[in-house]
This record gives structure tokens, sequence and C-alpha cells, in this order.
């Protein structure tokens, strides 16, 4: 068993593990341990069962990373016995009890709320689920708009879409509360108030990086500083 953390990188909405791979080459250049999980993207508890999962089957410790809307599910996720750290990407850090919707009220909505297409999507044996993307004329400016413009542009088309119960879900546990963290607050997300990023990551008690300029999709844009980040949560909690 490695005494060296995993790094288990978790996706937020409207993404893929994909939008990881810089970070990840990164991380194998540091000889880091890594792995990029699918997140299904279908509400708050169901995923982040499927995190947990995830990180309980990696022998040894694990550091949980989540952007965005992972970061709601890496502060359930990491519970798990075998995780010692938590890296936050331009992402939502709840309270427990605490709905994403309820946190981002408690300060200006980013351009990202007035800009989402909803869709449904069929639910065995129910009415059918509700989910979003971001409409794609809009989604460069809000998203990624320091990626350059041929990349947002699949970006922007091959969105995975959010159910919308992931806003109204409350999470029962916050991790951050007996695991150390870290948090990445993109200072120019049109997606996240940066405001909700600096608020929830203080209240966590995290070790705050804030990279100016940086839009929601960081982790693209800036994978050198995101990467630096996750190197130090692994460093100190080997």
């Amino acid at each position: 068993m490695s005494t060296t953390p995993t790094a288990l990188l978790v996706h937020g909405a409207f993404a893929d593990a994909s939008s990881w791979a810089g970070v990840v080459e990164e991380l194998q250049s540091h000889d880091v341990p890594v792995v990029a999980v699918p997140n299904p993207l279908r509400g708050l508890a169901s995923d982040a069962a499927y995190i947990a999962s995830a990180a309980a089957q990696i022998d040894g410790p694990v550091v949980l990373v989540g952007h965005s809307y992972g970061g709601a599910l890496i502060t359930v996720a990491g519970a798990t016995e075998n995780v010692v750290g938590l890296v936050y990407v331009a992402a939502y850090v709840p309270e427990e009890g605490e709905s994403l919707g309820e946190l981002q009220g408690r300060f200006p909505l980013a351009p990202l709320v007035a800009n989402l297409v909803e869709r449904t999507y069929p639910v065995e044996g129910g009415e059918p689920g509700v989910e979003v993307t971001i409409a794609p004329d809009a989604f460069p400016g809000i998203f990624a708009a320091d990626v350059p413009a041929e990349a947002t542009r699949i970006l922007a088309v091959s969105q995975r879409p959010l159910a919308t119960a992931a806003f109204t879900e409350v999470p029962p546990v916050a991790a951050w509360k007996t695991r150390p963290s870290w948090a990445v607050v993109a200072a120019a997300d049109e997606a996240i108030n940066p405001e909700v990023q600096r608020f929830a990551a203080k209240r966590a008690g995290a070790t705050i990086t804030e990279l100016e300029g940086a839009s929601h999709a960081v982790a693209v844009s800036r994978p050198k500083d995101v990467a630096a980040v996750i190197r130090d949560a692994v460093r100190l909690t080997s």
C-alpha cells in the first residue's frame, strides 16, 4: 500500500474528466498518483456516493479534488475513511445541511444563472427529471473566458448536463470539519461568484490560493497553478 496519497479528481457540471487533462499531466510529471473519475451529475447524494465508492477502492490514502459542483461532492465523500485531504478548485464548499442554492443565495448571483437552458430526461418509474446546460453562445464568456476560442467552441457543444436536484439537496456531512483543506479561488469566475468561493473556503479553514484573471475553467487555463496546490496537499498529507 502506497503512503503517497492518490489525487482523485472530480469534475463539475458542464464538463467531463478530460477537463483535468493538463492537471493530470502536471501531477504525473511530478510522480503524483492521480485518477480522474467520471461524475454522474445526477444529484448530490447519488454522485457523492459514487465518488466515495471510487475513493474507498483506492489502495492507500486519497486527496479528493473537486471542481465547481464537484466541491459539494468531495465535502460529503471526504468522510470516507482513507480520505486525508480536500482540495476545492473554483468550487462550492457547503456546510452540513446547506444546499448549493442557499450558499449561492448569500451573495449576488453570477451570470451563469441567467444563461441556463433546461431540458428533461427520463427517470425510471417517475416523472421526468430536469437538467441544465449553459446556453452555447454564453458558454465561452461565462465558463472559460481565458481559454482559447477554438477550444471553448468544442466545450460549449459537448457539455454534460447537471440535474437541477443538485441545487436543492443538502449534504449530510461536511468533511472539511475533520480533514485539512485547500482552495483555489478563480478571481474572474462568472459561473460561481468568487465571493461565494472566498466565503466558503474561509469558513472551512482552507488554505486559499487566489488566481487573478482566472475563469471558472481554471483547471483548463491554469493547470500548473492548480496542480501546484494539489501537490502541496499531497505532500502535506503524506
